[in-house]
């Protein structure tokens, strides 16, 4: 049996903003040993989690990637994202525009006021519809980015179009370590109060790093999923981490993931290090799809995906096509609020 499942999403249900209170979202509870789902909000979640576990958060910063400007050839508009920089200054990005670039392009970008802020030169086409580009005045990426990007949205909310207050809703509130280009949507979630809560009932917190790429929200266009090409991430799990983790799991607690980013990275180690886990860090390419034997997860907080993404199928590893499949009919039965900005789901 194939593990996909398509489903079809009424546009509404699309959450564009997130809550006023992130914690007033909604969480769906589905209890894999009961094959049960029952209906919570975020802010219940203290009552979820047992004295002992751990909750594993990807700190990872969201990094103001989105681009505009113009080809100082033709004045044309231009869109591009910043994905990374090599050691050597040269940048990685993904850009439209009309007509072909060649390199040797210019790129006027241009900041929030619409004024030329900086000069990008395109040097060369490289595979997967990137480019290699230089920042004419050689400033740090960090500086540049503040100069002339933007939060980079996923194009279902407002088209793209960041607002000033997704400058800090799309942000984790534990966010610290910068270079994602897109949000660990799951930690969206929690606010500096539920955060304490969660502590006062004897759960702990480990840190995690998992620089979420483009790649995450690209739909499988393959028959199966051995067909299709995983993208890599950087990410990172710390020694302190890694010993955390594996006292939580000798003293009978669980390790909840907050996310499928922190899975990737838990999952990563695992199969890097082994079981009890060490420290880890680099790209990984992990494609996790039914069936899949979890080796450092015990239960996920994430939210609702696109059908047929890499995402989908991780959760359907973890929580079984069937149960997943007959709780997403329920979220949209319910009204749910989707993707991004919307409500969540636990799977125990």
């Amino acid at each position: 049996m194939t593990p996909f499942f398509d489903y079809d999403l009424p546009r509404e249900l699309i959450a564009q903003e997130p809550l006023r209170n992130r914690a007033d979202a909604r969480l769906m509870v589905v209890d894999r040993g009961r094959q049960k789902i029952s209906h919570w909000h975020v802010r219940d979640l203290p009552e979820m989690l047992r004295g002992g576990d751990t909750l594993v958060l990807n700190n990872t910063k969201v990094i103001p990637a989105q681009l505009y400007g113009r080809r100082k050839s033709t004045g044309g508009q231009w869109q591009g994202l910043f994905l990374r920089a090599d050691e050597d200054g040269h940048w990685r990005i993904v850009c439209k525009t009309r007509g072909r670039l060649v390199p040797g392009d210019v790129i006027e970008l241009l900041d929030s006021e619409g004024r030329e802020a900086e000069r990008l030169w395109l040097l060369e086409r490289l595979d997967g519809g990137q480019w290699l580009a230089h920042p004419d005045s050689g400033d740090d990426v960090e500086t540049v980015l503040k100069r002339v990007g933007r939060v980079p949205l996923p194009h279902y909310i407002r088209g793209g179009r960041m607002v000033d207050s997704d400058v800090k809703n799309y942000q984790t509130v534990f966010a610290k370590t910068p270079g994602a280009v897109a949000a660990p949507t799951a930690g969206l979630h929690f606010t500096e109060d539920l955060l304490r809560q969660v502590k006062s009932r004897g759960v702990e917190f480990a840190q995690v790093t998992l620089h979420v790429g483009l790649g995450t929200f690209r739909p499988i266009t393959a028959d199966t999923p051995e067909e299709h090409q995983m993208h890599s991430e950087w990410g990172k799990l710390p020694a302190a981490s890694a010993e955390s983790l594996n006292a939580t799991r000798a003293n009978g607690g669980r390790i909840v993931a907050v996310g499928t980013t922190s899975v990737r990275v838990l999952e990563s180690a695992a199969a890097a290090t082994g079981t009890p886990l060490g420290a880890w860090h680099g790209d990984t390419n992990l494609f996790i799809y039914p069936p899949y034997e979890f080796k450092a997860v015990d239960a996920l907080l994430t939210n609702f995906h696109f059908p047929r993404t890499t995402l989908l199928l991780l959760v359907q590893a973890f929580g079984g096509t069937e149960l997943v499949r007959e709780a997403y009919e329920e979220a949209i039965r319910e009204e749910y609020r989707f993707y991004s900005y919307g409500d969540a789901m636990l799977l125990v």
